[in-house]
């Protein structure tokens, strides 16, 4: 299925706006294409009339262009027509904003446009659904510009059933610096669901990381998404709803789809090597992690420290991950030792976490980082930054970033989410090393790369 016109369209048409009613929906997305998106925007109305000045097209056959992308925000019951429409007129790809379809009861209309879109070979995302963002190309998002959160473009493609998840994870996206390349709301996957997108996110140059939300499946649905996903050759990340009784019955209720058994479905996410993320939480932090890393063979972790406490922290959470922190050979310890300052190789102690005290300077941080990220014990290394020691400066993300280049091992930074530490934080994130606000975020990040063995 070719979903280029779906996601690179040069024009779009938006079906249902109104003249009189500038909130509606459709002519939210009509305003921000025509005039932020490289795109020729056409607006269409049975009525006709003018927008803005500009003509507004009794029907897609009308526009004088050929049409890329239909967005259609109409009532459903009118959208077979307007599908029927679109086909006629030659339309490549759409967007059915529309909701009040098998969720709303009305699963005969929801069988008639996909028939309808089939038989014309006319690729569609929806119904009931936000479509699609992809940064400085197309938004579809019926969201006021002033609302919304978008992060800086990147590397991760978020595919949702749920448009409201997509826009919280957006947010949190852009509170962690993680960069986004495209996202897409498929609400009741009528015709393009998960397999289709990760068989096109996986051809796509711009992803490096594939993430979904995911509620249920029709029948036998899962069982390929999870064959394709685990034959996929870019990472892919699942959080997953309706875990419970309760949750299946919510998740029926909201796009009509099947939870099913979660624990059969994770057990093969498991056995299949897809990285599961039980909580959003999880899904940013692995998306960090794996956008800049990639998959990696990560199983022991070395821990540098300016606080005793917080590197025992950081030793629970990887053995809570599944992964170790193995205590330091005699011979790394002590190469180690000979490359800090004098004044601290009496008070660090440095078996892993390597606890440098809080009168460790810049240069010993990075010789420490060193002597691990050479050591054939270490696979990965997080840093545990304290920003209010003294002897710490903003270039430590960049000099840390050199250390993890010259060994080619991933290195995973903890730095205090204040707006005080974002010159740190950014020297970090700049020069390609993910940073955590947590402890545990860290870690997360490590079993993130440890999800599954390079192929």
């Amino acid at each position: 299925m070719n979903l280029k016109d779906l996601f690179e369209p040069k024009t779009m048409a938006v079906i249902g706006v109104s003249a009189a009613n500038d909130r509606h929906p459709a002519n939210v997305i009509y305003d921000k294409n025509k005039n932020r998106y490289p795109l020729e925007v056409y607006a269409v109305n049975p009525k006709g009339g003018t927008l803005h000045g500009d003509a507004i097209y009794p029907g897609v056959g009308d526009i004088p262009e050929k049409i890329d992308l239909a967005v259609i925000a109409t009532r459903a019951e009118l959208v077979p027509a307007v599908m029927s429409d679109c086909a006629r007129a030659g339309v490549k790809s759409a967007a059915v904003i529309s909701g009040g379809f098998t969720e709303g009861g009305r699963a005969d209309l929801q069988e008639r446009i996909v028939s309808i879109a089939r038989e014309a070979g006319l690729p569609f995302i929806g119904p009931n659904c936000l479509g699609i963002y992809v940064p400085f190309k197309v938004d579809t998002f019926f969201l006021p510009v002033e609302r919304m959160i978008k992060p800086e473009p990147g590397g991760v493609s978020f595919v949702s059933q749920s448009g409201g998840i997509l826009v919280d994870q957006m947010i949190k996206f852009t509170q962690q610096g993680v960069g986004m390349a495209k996202a897409v709301s498929i609400g009741n996957k009528a015709l393009i669901g998960e397999k289709e997108m990760l068989a096109w996110l996986a051809k796509d140059p711009q992803t490096k990381v594939i993430a979904f939300y995911i509620e249920g499946f029709a029948p036998g649905q899962g069982r390929e998404f999870v064959l394709a996903a685990d034959a996929c050759a870019k990472p892919v990340v699942i959080m997953k709803s309706g875990k419970t009784a309760a949750g299946n019955r919510a998740v029926s209720s909201h796009t009509a789809s099947l939870a099913g058994d979660y624990a059969s479905f994770a057990a093969a996410m498991a056995q299949h090597n897809i990285i599961e993320a039980t909580d959003e939480r999880e899904l940013v932090s692995y998306c960090e992690a794996l956008g800049a890393y990639g998959r990696q063979a990560v199983r022991n972790i070395g821990i540098i420290t300016g606080s005793g406490g917080h590197g025992a922290m950081a030793v629970d959470a990887c053995m809570a991950a599944g992964l170790d922190a193995p205590e330091l050979s005699g011979a790394v310890q002590t190469e180690m030792k000979n490359n800090l300052a004098e004044s601290i190789r009496s008070i660090a102690a440095l078996g892993n976490p390597a606890d440098l005290t809080g009168s460790a300077v810049d240069e010993d941080f990075v010789a420490s980082a060193g002597v691990m990220a050479a050591s054939p014990e270490i696979d990965c290394v997080v840093v545990l930054l304290l920003p209010y020691l003294p002897g710490i400066t903003l270039d430590i993300g960049v000099k840390l970033s050199s250390v993890s280049r010259r060994f080619k091992k991933p290195f995973i930074a903890y730095v205090p989410q204040v707006e005080k530490y974002t010159m740190l934080i950014e020297g970090f994130e700049l020069n390609g090393i993910p940073v955590s606000s947590s402890i545990e975020g860290a870690v997360l990040m490590a079993k993130a790369l440890a999800g599954r063995q390079p192929c």
